[in-house]
């Protein structure tokens, strides 16, 4: 596994990490300690040094599991969480106060002195125009509550916004073959600002993992089945913003034309990835051990070549762009 810096902060963090959505089981299946616990040790067994989550995933749920593995693993760790999307506070309600006592909770839950880096968690628009909430940011890190602060957003235009901010250490950002605007502005100027790129749902969903069919059907429970049009939440949080079927046809298409022999399309799909500079860790799920040893294998597979690159932008921007929906 190779390492990155990440931003301005030091830290170096491994070029794949780990999201922990699914630790939390807000969708999908519930996760036992156990199996929790086989996921954590699998990935600091692998190299990944980097874990992702949320106050709200699980309700905390995720974060308990996080700090009992700290209390038990030998390896370094840097977690990321997040604050912004706790019913008690979105989408008008923040204070100070509120996200004091979120950082607080989150410290308790993980079990340690601060927080590595703490995100703000696609709050809206006008929240991060406003700009008071980077004030209040830059007072924790000042008093030791937190060490590093970043912004997970869902528009250029937002990523831009937090650009602007001093001490700004990270943006997080949905980015893949299939959400490639970000390309043209937001990650070099976040590369000429030294903020680092943490990519989530690089795997859009798992749709460009090349495994669904047509006839592939989620539970009840899962995102991926309530959230297909934006129901709940952003559309874009959601196979990328594409249509299903639709994407399902792309990722043939992809599969057909650009994948190299040898490679899978996870393979593929995250590589591509990290070949941008920019880039300092890739965040892909896993429920699975096997999921996590897959992903962090891509850390040592060489880059794709240029032609691939120029080939699967114009794919891109000819067969993808106009499909994708949601903010973006």
């Amino acid at each position: 596994m190779h390492n990155r810096t990440l931003g301005k902060s030091g830290f170096q963090v491994s070029e794949v990490g780990l999201g922990c959505w699914q630790l939390g089981a807000d969708w999908g299946q519930d996760i036992s300690h156990n199996q929790a616990f086989s996921i954590l040790e699998e990935a600091v067994g692998q190299g990944v040094n980097f874990f992702d989550t949320a106050d709200v995933y699980g309700l905390g749920k995720s974060e308990r599991f996080i700090g009992a593995f700290l209390k038990e693993t030998k390896s370094p760790v840097r977690v990321a969480t997040k604050f912004g999307r706790h019913s008690s506070v979105f989408p008008d309600q923040y204070t100070e106060e509120a996200l004091r006592k979120s950082v607080e909770g989150s410290i308790e839950r993980l079990g340690v002195d601060a927080l590595d880096l703490l995100q703000l968690h696609c709050i809206p628009t006008q929240e991060l125009k406003n700009g008071e909430i980077f004030h209040w940011l830059r007072k924790l890190k000042e008093e030791g509550l937190i060490r590093e602060f970043g912004a997970s957003v869902e528009t250029v235009e937002e990523g831009l916004l937090c650009l602007q901010e001093e001490g700004l250490c990270s943006l997080q950002v949905i980015f893949n073959v299939f959400r490639q605007k970000l390309t043209e502005e937001l990650l070099p100027q976040a590369k000429k600002s030294n903020v680092g790129i943490i990519v989530r749902l690089p795997l859009a969903s798992g749709l460009l993992a090349g495994k669904f069919t047509q006839d592939t059907r989620f539970a009840i429970n899962d995102h991926r089945n309530f959230n297909q049009n934006g129901e709940v939440f952003n559309v874009g949080e959601t196979f990328a913003g594409l249509p299903f079927e639709e994407g399902i046809r792309l990722v043939e298409n992809i599969r057909q034309a650009f994948l190299p022999e040898g490679m899978n399309m996870v393979q593929f799909t995250l590589r591509w990835i990290l070949d941008h500079e920019a880039v300092s860790t890739i965040i892909p799920g896993a429920s699975s051990k096997g999921q996590v040893i897959s992903n962090a294998s891509v850390s040592d597979l060489p880059p794709l070549t240029t032609e691939i690159h120029k080939q699967l932008a114009a794919f891109y921007w000819d067969k993808v762009h106009d499909q994708v929906r949601g903010v973006y």
